[in-house]
């Protein structure tokens, strides 16, 4: 299985959900479900990179957390029906659907799909705080090169079709600081832009340059998705 927790369970567990996973294709900016609707269904990403978004009354968004193939899509049907956020494509790809109610049934069941769950809960929550903390803090140019970083977490290339607006509403910026941003990326040879599309160039030195907005968040998700429960 390419989703992480998917291949992280024992043979009797994945038994019992294999025959309701439906492997989908997730394609550029669609639209998994919005704040407040009933869901029906969870996702597992294989290869897709999936925003969850914090949409303003006045129809602003932020990027309030990034998930790929180490986790899950609807966590909150867990603790209730309705979604906590909006869940959009941002890197096209696959994933694995399953219906919330057999999501439930294997989590009442307990073993470790429940134990997983349970800790990735913890590191979304971690995720989510880091962001808001790297929104207040740190420059735009520090805040872009974590974004990319994440991303990157949750590929298998370098490179990311992106344009400069929607990395400026992901980040609750104007387009024109990413603008001003990215060029400084650039000219420090960390990444190279080409209209609607990153090359990362320097991986390690873009992990410097975001310095604590990034590495602070990446330690402890992997500290708390570490403990043996994904291995």
């Amino acid at each position: 299985m390419q989703n992480d927790i998917l291949a992280a369970l024992p043979e009797d567990e994945i038994a019992f959900l294999m025959p309701h996973l439906e492997l989908v294709d997730l394609p550029f900016d669609k639209e998994l479900y919005e704040y407040g609707d009933k869901l029906s269904h969870v996702y597992f990403p294989a290869t897709a990179v999936v925003a969850l978004l914090y949409v303003l009354a006045d129809g602003d968004v932020t990027e309030i957390g990034v998930t790929g193939h180490e986790g899950m899509l609807g966590i909150s049907v867990l603790m209730g029906e309705r979604a906590l956020g909006n869940a959009m494509v941002q890197c096209a790809g696959s994933a694995y659907k399953l219906k919330a109610s057999v999501l439930k049934e294997a989590y009442a069941r307990g073993g470790k799909l429940q134990q997983i769950l349970m800790r990735y809960t913890q590191a979304l929550f971690a995720q989510m705080a880091q962001n808001s903390v790297c929104g207040r803090h740190y420059s735009i140019d520090q805040q872009l090169s974590r974004w990319l970083l994440d991303r990157l977490d949750r590929l298998y290339s370098n490179e990311l079709k992106v344009t400069q607006e929607m990395i400026a509403n992901m980040l609750g910026v104007r387009r024109e600081s990413v603008t001003e941003a990215a060029g400084k990326l650039q000219l420090e040879g960390l990444i190279q832009y080409k209209r609607g599309n990153i090359t990362v160039l320097d991986r390690e030195g873009l992990e410097m340059h975001a310095g604590e907005c990034y590495r602070v968040s990446r330690q402890e998700f992997d500290q708390i998705l570490s403990t043996g429960i994904l291995r």
